[in-house]
């Protein structure tokens, strides 16, 4: 019998559950609003409360109590009440984002040239757009529905078949691409095919068509027809949509050893996805004394200014609403509060090690990353740093470092912003990975525990790190 490892298993079996639980929330995450349905589902059948902010009465909370609620569709917070919390104590707190950078339909689609029908896009958040191009692409989001009862519904969709193709151009007509570069006009480039007008004219002989607005429909009527039947309604039924393109490749494992996540959205679903996993499996709640929360945000990717983005008074209202004492308590409150902003870090790229600061070069499998900026763009300090490093050395788990070389520009996330608001001590963490914003983005499946299990613990021992801690004004 052969003693020869099977290389596709031998490198990640303790990390395959938590990966694999991950694969399935991605693959089922084709949108921001697909990722929060998911994430909504993972609360329910985890015993969580769903809570509404249009109702007043369901904001009266109990020790012990989980609770969530959702904003837009896209944006979703929740949260565990300490067995022993009282208004003051403060809260511990995980946020992340649920978008990525698409191409969204715009809010008139139908476009087209060359006897093709093609569906007009617009770029949101800074993609890297040329990786789109030859891909398998289909259709995901919301849709507002009129319902026979005369209601209205917003509704998810997604279908799951390739339906749209951003071709690229020959060699043959584009010689100087290798040496000069590709650039594509994000107006001219972008759209992908639907359709050729020779076969969409023979489908429409055969099907039922919505009666268009004017001299010209805003979006192809086969465009409508596929949602219809995608919803189980009639296309005139469609009052609008929402819609953004995604890869229909699945996530998946690759490398000699399957130690790599393969997947669109990497960025942020990944920390998204280990937040609220954290928060649902933390233990020992009955014992604590501060309220436990994660909080997933739409539009970090164009810098949150939005009613479901972190730089409006969304988690600000929220703290305030789950406190529930008096206003004098709630400053206090925020005082012995900590947020880990979880947005992905860069892992050092080995074709490109010279655009890493030489002594900040995180790698795949070597734990979560630390982010810095002398700057604020991440809102890391000392103290911040200390808990997480300190949570961490105690269970053995792996920590790096990051800040930008200092002749480059740095990004940021909701990590200041938030902390701005809400007068909370910040962290910026994120798991490393490779091809960012790129539609294929890649990970290590070791760092999806390592991090999990790291923000699982903070979870359950900041409270009690945090008293021990001395200073001033910690």
């Amino acid at each position: 019998m052969s003693t020869t490892p099977d290389l596709k298993t031998v490198a990640v079996q303790e990390e395959l559950p938590i990966v694999n639980d991950f694969l399935s929330f991605l693959n089922k995450s084709a949108s921001q609003f697909h990722a929060t349905a998911e994430a909504a589902s993972m609360l329910l059948k985890a015993g969580f409360k769903q809570i509404y902010e249009r109702n007043a009465d369901d904001w009266k909370f109990a020790p012990g109590g989980k609770y969530f609620f959702v904003r837009n569709q896209s944006s979703i917070v929740a949260f565990a009440v300490g067995g022993k919390y009282q208004p003051g104590n403060g809260f511990s707190i995980v946020g992340a984002h649920t978008d990525s950078p698409v191409l969204k339909v715009k809010p008139v689609s139908n476009s087209g040239a060359a006897d093709c029908l093609q569906v007009a896009v617009e770029p949101y958040g800074g993609g890297l757009w040329y990786t789109w191009f030859d891909r398998d692409l289909s259709l995901a989001g919301r849709v507002i529905v009129a319902n026979a009862d005369g209601k209205f519904e917003s509704r998810l969709v997604r279908i799951d078949r390739p339906l749209l193709r951003i071709p690229s151009l020959a060699i043959h007509l584009s010689r100087g691409v290798n040496e000069e570069g590709f650039a594509p006009n994000k107006q001219q480039h972008l759209a992908p095919l639907l359709a050729t007008e020779l076969k969409a004219a023979l489908a429409q002989q055969s099907q039922t068509q919505p009666e268009a607005k004017g001299a010209k429909a805003e979006h192809h009527p086969l465009l409508l027809v596929a949602l219809a039947q995608e919803l189980e309604i009639e296309p005139s039924a469609i009052r609008d949509f929402e819609l953004c393109l995604y890869d229909t490749q699945p996530a998946q494992l690759g490398g000699l050893l399957n130690e790599f996540i393969q997947a669109r959205g990497l960025d942020n679903l990944m920390m998204s996805f280990i937040g609220m996993r954290a928060l649902i499996d933390s233990e020992r709640l009955a014992e604590e004394d501060q309220v436990r929360m994660c909080a997933l945000f739409d539009n970090e990717e164009i810098g949150s200014a939005s009613v479901m983005g972190a730089a409006s008074a969304f988690m600000p209202s929220v703290l305030k609403r789950v406190h529930g004492g008096e206003e004098s308590t709630f400053e206090p409150a925020m005082r012995k509060s900590m947020l880990i902003s979880a947005d992905m870090a860069h892992a050092l790229h080995p074709n490109y090690t010279d655009r890493h600061e030489p002594n900040h070069r995180p790698q795949m499998h070597k734990g979560l990353v630390v982010k810095y900026n002398a700057n604020q763009r991440y809102a890391t300090n000392v103290v911040t740093a200390f808990h997480i490093q300190e949570i961490a050395k105690r269970h053995g788990l792996p920590i790096q470092k990051f800040c930008t070389r200092s002749d480059m520009g740095c990004g940021s996330t909701i990590g200041p912003i938030l902390s701005a608001q809400c007068g909370v001590r910040t962290v910026d963490v994120g798991v490393p990975q490779l091809s960012m914003h790129s539609i294929r983005e890649m990970a290590g499946t070791a760092d999806t525990l390592s991090a999990y299990k790291l923000l699982k613990a903070f979870y359950e021992e900041f409270s009690a790190l945090d008293k021990n801690m001395l200073g001033a004004d910690m």
